[in-house]
């Protein structure tokens, strides 16, 4: 048995004393007074009345840059803009940082600065969510103050090498918190320890931030002020008890916010509040007298968006002392059950069990959660699809490894443009094949899609490229040195401009307004003609 493993075990023998003390397990809580499942008619009353706030602050700052890029663009009518950051571990949570960095007003002074306050909606998946789970779970710090104050020590002494772990702090407190909510009633699995181990690298706060839910959220001073684009967060469901490990291409696709978790999908077609996720519901009632908390930890939530263990399928338990961190893992989790491959999975008590518009999950009574790349989606675009959303714009960082170099081929894009089309979601402009992609070089640029299509979203593709630094890292890697990171995100800076070129801002500006029906500035229509290609009607010089 691996040392590390064996200690784990040794600690397990005190470990419920300290169990009492954690704050990760669910906790009994009075029911809310509004219905904790509604169907899926459209949004929420509260993100409704979040986005009715957030909109106005949007529209001026996004008013603001275009104004910035060129003093004649019109600032009526603005569309609502999205960005979406990929899966791909930490090579897409640093290269979306960059990105995110050079929108960012506050962090940066480029012609793309002052975009990010413009934005309506923010979505991550995988890695993805990782990135926004540290950006939102932080109070929406600076990129470069989560990389000095946290992620540049936490991923060079990563707590995913077995020889950097803190046995007697990090390792023992989260052994603590996968025994206590044991203790409550909720079985762990390996799941709970990933999403703990990752929480120490992007949370601040005592044990790896771990008071922090995702409904918490909605009470930090950047969400509360409006200041923020509204964050989600996608997963998939495997239906194990078909005996499948993977999930078909078509699906569910189940987002996490900070009010509601749930699909519009059909087959389930409802979204319960996320505070009381945990709780045991019947057709949208509770069982009990009480409702449960914290059962929605961000750092939970964060693995379940990047679970990847389901890839063992029927492996697993066999492979559990395997050295390294699933030896590890299975031996905090063997602490409190027998293993067996429902191990692999985010468990959820399902809320939509016996509920009457949900035909596909409700005679389940829990939820099997995994990575929400398993579809082959990378992108976590389904949510802002959405009509209900308005959302006119959407800049999609692809991190996706694709390619034999790690690089995006456009597959993901694709994938999700054949599925939208199946779903009845006509939002979605036309998107080429991955041949395509490669053979034009468009996954080695900023294209745009659907700009000259009133009825549809554009989409600006903005894929990593190594522009400055060898941004194809592997999707596995779990140890960056403080170089690597900061080289890294300044390549995602570089993605987010083209290259820091100079025209760049003008075309990306042209696609916003475009969706506005206001004329553009003559001068920018020209920049765009020579320096862009637009996927639509017509095509512009590369």
């Amino acid at each position: 048995m691996h040392l590390l493993s064996a200690l784990v075990l040794a600690f397990g023998i005190s470990s419920a004393v300290q169990a009492a003390l954690s704050g990760y397990a669910p906790v009994p809580a009075t029911c809310p007074s509004t219905p904790l499942v509604r169907t899926a008619t459209g949004i929420s009353a509260s993100e409704s009345s979040y986005i009715s706030s957030r909109a106005p602050v949007a529209s001026a700052a996004l008013g603001a840059w275009l104004q910035k890029v060129n003093s004649t663009f019109s600032t009526a009518n603005l569309p609502a803009v999205a960005l979406t950051t990929s899966g791909g571990g930490l090579r897409s949570l640093l290269i979306g940082a960059g990105v995110i960095q050079a929108l960012d007003s506050r962090d940066s002074n480029v012609g793309t600065s002052g975009l990010y306050q413009g934005l309506t909606y923010q979505a991550g998946l995988s890695g993805g969510a990782w990135l926004l789970s540290s950006f939102a779970g932080n109070n929406y710090p600076t990129i470069s103050n989560l990389e000095t104050t946290l992620w540049t020590t936490a991923f060079a002494n990563t707590l995913f090498v077995p020889d950097s772990l803190d046995v007697g702090g990090a390792y023992a407190q989260i052994s603590a918190d996968v025994v206590a909510k044991n203790a409550a009633g909720y079985p762990p699995t390996l799941v709970d320890v990933y999403g703990r181990l990752l929480a120490y690298q992007l949370l601040k706060g005592t044990d790896g931030g771990v008071a922090i839910e995702l409904s918490s959220i909605t009470d930090f001073s950047n969400f509360t002020s409006h200041n923020v684009p509204f964050p989600i967060i996608t997963s998939v469901n495997v239906e194990t008890s078909t005996g499948v490990c993977t999930p078909p291409d078509n699906t569910v696709i189940y987002e996490f916010s900070p009010y509601e978790f749930g699909s519009f999908d059909t087959g389930v077609n409802a979204f319960t509040q996320t505070k009381y996720l945990g709780t045991s519901l019947s057709n949208g009632a509770p069982t009990t007298t009480t409702c449960e908390t914290n059962y929605d930890n961000l750092g939970y939530i964060l693995g379940t968006s990047s679970d990847i263990f389901n890839g063992f399928c029927t492996t697993f338990p066999a492979n559990a002392n395997v050295p390294g961190i699933l030896a590890n893992a299975s031996a905090i989790v063997a602490q409190t059950h027998a293993l067996t491959f429902m191990d692999e999975y985010a468990t959820y008590p399902n809320p939509f069990y016996d509920y009457t518009h949900s035909t596909l999950v409700q005679a389940q009574t829990e939820l099997t959660l995994v990575d929400g790349a398993d579809s082959h989606q990378n992108n976590p675009l389904f949510p802002l699809l959405q009509p209900a959303r308005t959302v006119g714009v959407i800049l999609v960082n692809d991190n996706s490894a694709d390619t034999s170099g790690n690089f995006p081929d456009g597959s993901s894009l694709y994938q999700t443009y054949m599925q939208a089309q199946l779903a009845g979601l006509t939002k979605m402009p036309v998107i080429p094949p991955p041949a395509i992609f490669l053979s034009e070089g468009l996954n080695q640029r900023p294209t745009f899609f659907g700009c000259n299509d009133a009825s549809k979203i554009t989409i600006v593709f903005l894929p990593n490229y190594n522009y400055t630094f060898p941004s194809g890292e592997d999707t596995l890697k779990v140890a960056y040195l403080p170089s690597e990171t900061s080289g890294m995100i300044a390549n995602g800076g570089e993605v987010a401009t083209m290259g820091g070129s100079a025209t760049f801002p003008t075309c990306l500006a042209c696609a916003i307004s475009k969706k506005t029906g206001n004329t553009l500035p003559a001068a920018s229509i020209e920049t765009s003609k020579q320096v862009y290609r637009v996927q639509g009607k017509i095509r512009l010089n590369k």
